[in-house]
């Protein structure tokens, strides 16, 4: 039962270190993002003119058009097509080739001496 505990001790160790430093990394992430960003304020959307709703609608539903039209031609591009099924299957091989082995016929030929 001590080397079950044992165990369970280095498991939960080894796991704590893992999260750790997972939320390290994730931690410096953000913190180069926040120190490499650039400090340009946001501009107000008079200035650049605004974007209605209905603008990003229409800009979403090109976009959805734009990819639906792609991911038709890219499968109509490459059509797939079923492999011949084999006259006789690995498993039918198998079997016949034990059952020839215990009648005692060899599947192998011997080579034949020339000269």
């Amino acid at each position: 039962m001590n080397n079950m505990v044992i165990a369970l001790q280095i498991t939960a160790l080894g796991m704590g270190l893992v999260f750790a430093a997972i939320i390290l990394l994730w931690w410096m992430m953000d913190l180069l993002t926040l120190l490499t960003a650039d400090k340009q304020p946001i501009s107000d959307s008079a200035e650049t003119g605004s974007v209605t709703n209905e603008d990003l609608k229409a800009q979403a539903a090109a976009v959805a058009v734009a990819i639906a039209l792609a991911e038709q031609q890219a499968s109509l591009a490459h059509p797939l097509v079923d492999p011949p099924t084999a006259i006789v299957s690995a498993w039918q091989l198998g079997t016949r080739s034990r059952q020839l082995y215990e009648k005692g016929t060899s599947i192998v030929r011997k080579p034949r001496k020339i000269g």
